[in-house]
């Protein structure tokens, strides 16, 4: 007993396992006999692994009841249950089934609100992407394989999807035709003469339709001004990153042109003089060599207002000046822009922070100690030593003096270096002692002998 599918990216044949699964295949025939399969969403894609469907709706639409089996007799225009409480059943899990190969078929199961070891199925069923599928074994209630089709599967594995595993463009199931259906229909079942449209829940679904072809660009012109539009964006922003730009969307002035095709003669003054007819000019700059001084045959002229430098344009456009007929154009550059915001920028950080150039972490280079913007030495080790410094610091050699100085008193008494008497006169001291008691001794000696 077989199925074909046919969906918007192939169709798929599935023989079905009738002795395995006999109550899964017969929900599978019928609910594809009333053609309640039709035009419902492939989701939960994931690469490799499986790809999910059965939901006539979708799983992310609020209209959507899940599913329902061929025993809830729902319509199959409506897609709507007419007996809810049989919505549900209890499938067949066969032991000796597994999601070894890829293409196998399994009813998706949920587990009972009253019951955690039961297991229950309504209309959604999985198919396998890989082989060996082991996490899908005893949770999917296996009833059939794809025999044909593996093209198709090969598609829906391949397909772009979003971060729940839905195909950016959708993948349908457009119509189901039953080969073989050995089965009574239950009672209450009809099937319907045509094909149903889809219903505007089905409808509402829609992200971009299978149907809709997708225009590449092919278009070589076009293709290069989008290629250059990407690396000019990427540049720009590489320049407001190492500072060079304000911001990565800075647009040049409006009121600059651009001259070009100048002759090598002709000076800013000429130039001034020409186009000042239109406006008051601010600047007027022909762009020369910084080592010859010569003229790069090209300037910049900055107007006050942008209709002056509208009007210039128009009128210059192939004028004959000094023999040589110019170009004209609005200038594309921000090199002045981005120099005037770096100078402002810079001066501006340096008044709040210091520093050197806007960085307070930055100090100008020095050839001698003591330039102009270095550190206070008393920030360094002090290893090099200003004697008139270190006579000034507290606790230093001549503080003392200094600090009586500060105060205008007269010229301080020179202090020795240590308050011990001297070497020199404690050993003259020491041989008059010695001297004297000798004086005495002898006196002492020649008053015994007299006696």
């Amino acid at each position: 007993m077989s199925v074909l599918l046919e969906t918007s990216a192939g169709d798929i044949t599935i023989d079905l396992l009738v002795k395995d699964a006999p109550k899964c295949c017969e929900n599978f025939v019928k609910l594809c006999k009333i053609k309640y399969y039709n035009y419902s969403p492939i989701y939960n894609v994931q690469p490799n692994f499986s790809f999910q469907t059965g939901d006539p709706i979708g799983p992310e639409s609020k209209d959507s009841d899940g599913g329902s089996s061929i025993w809830g007799l729902p319509n199959g225009a409506t897609k709507r249950a007419s007996k809810p409480e049989q919505m549900a059943f209890k499938p067949e899990f066969a032991k000796k089934r597994k999601h070894a190969e890829r293409g196998t078929v399994s009813m998706a199961t949920t587990v009972s609100k009253t019951n955690p070891d039961d297991r229950y199925a309504s209309s959604q069923f999985v198919i396998t992407l890989g082989d060996n599928i082991e996490q899908l074994d005893g949770k999917a209630a296996i009833f059939g394989e794809v025999a044909e089709g593996f093209d198709a599967l090969e598609k829906i594995n391949t397909a772009f999807v979003d971060s729940s595993g839905r195909p950016l463009q959708d993948i349908r199931i457009l119509h189901t035709i039953v080969l073989d259906d050995p089965y009574d229909d239950p009672p209450g079942v009809t099937e319907p003469p045509l094909s149903p449209v889809p219903s505007a829940e089905q409808r509402a679904t829609v992200r971009i339709a299978h149907d809709e072809v997708l225009e590449e660009q092919t278009d070589e012109e076009q293709m290069e001004r989008l290629r250059r539009e990407r690396e000019a964006r990427a540049q720009a922003l590489t320049l407001e990153l190492i500072g060079d730009l304000p911001f990565a969307d800075v647009t040049p002035p409006e009121q600059i042109l651009f001259v070009c095709k100048l002759n090598p003669v002709t000076r800013d003054e000429d130039l001034e003089l020409i186009f000042s007819r239109f406006g008051k000019i601010l600047s007027c700059e022909v762009i020369r060599d910084k080592k010859t001084g010569d003229s790069l045959q090209y300037a910049f002229i900055e107007f006050a207002t942008k209709e002056d430098c509208e009007r210039a344009y128009f009128k210059m456009q192939g004028v004959l000046i000094d023999d040589h007929r110019i170009h004209v154009d609005f200038s594309q550059s921000v090199s002045k822009l981005s120099s005037e915001w770096r100078s402002s920028t810079n001066s501006k950080t340096a008044r709040s922070k210091g520093g050197f150039g806007g960085f307070d972490s930055l100090e100008k280079r020095r050839q001698y100690r003591g330039a102009e913007g270095g550190k206070d030495r008393d920030d360094d080790y002090d290893y090099v030593f200003d004697k008139e410094r270190r006579r000034a610091e507290p606790g230093g050699r001549d503080s003392g003096a200094v600090q009586d100085r500060e105060r205008g008193g007269d010229k301080p008494k020179q202090r020795s270096r240590s308050r011990s008497p001297k070497r020199r006169d404690r050993h003259e001291r020491s041989d008059g002692d010695r001297r004297h008691r000798s004086r005495d001794r002898y006196r002492d000696d020649r008053d015994r002998a007299r006696r």
